[in-house]
């Protein structure tokens, strides 16, 4: 008897919980606005945080009408998502705001957060040195994790950089590796 036939269904994901578990407070901007992206992304509804909504113009072919009608309609429900996801002062000073007017908002309330993470992200990667005894591995991976923290604040360094930036990190018992 052959195995009985497994047929797959398609059941959407909902991942919108992950902006309940961490509501957007004072100092957590860049996480929340990450996972807000993640989430928006999935819904194929984070163009709205990019580009505003403008009135309807006077006359357009049927599929540009029903995309401008899309985009309405997302600006008037990711605003409210937006709003779920954070503090109830927060929230009551956005709670006029689109949501790309109110990313905006966020991002210059928060711009200064931004900046000093990212100085204390480069300073730290500047910093590392590691010993002849220490684990590379470790090392090398903490770096990463510290380049990967830097693109996500959009500053990313070249590649190239980046490995010049590790191998300078290196003991001098490596510089024979180091040159080949």
């Amino acid at each position: 008897m052959a195995p009985p036939t497994i047929i797959a269904h398609h059941y959407p994901m909902n991942i919108q919980p992950i902006l309940d578990k961490e509501k957007l407070k004072h100092s957590n901007f860049l996480d929340w606005h990450k996972n807000l992206r993640i989430v928006l992304k999935q819904e194929k509804k984070d163009y709205v945080l990019e580009k505003q909504t403008h009135d309807e113009p006077p006359v357009l072919p049927k599929a540009t009408h029903d995309a401008w009608l899309k985009h309405i309609d997302d600006s008037l429900n990711v605003p409210c998502l937006m709003l779920a996801s954070m503090v109830l002062d927060l929230q009551r000073d956005l709670e006029l705001f689109t949501g790309f007017d109110m990313i905006e908002h966020l991002k210059q309330m928060f711009g200064q957060q931004a900046r000093t993470e990212r100085f204390e992200t480069v300073r730290a990667l500047h910093g590392m040195k590691t010993e002849e005894s220490g684990n590379m591995i470790t090392h090398v991976l903490k770096m990463k994790s510290y380049m990967d923290q830097l693109e996500q604040l959009g500053s990313p360094y070249p590649q190239d950089l980046a490995t010049d930036l590790i191998l300078n990190s290196l003991p001098n018992f490596y510089d024979t590796f180091i040159m080949n």
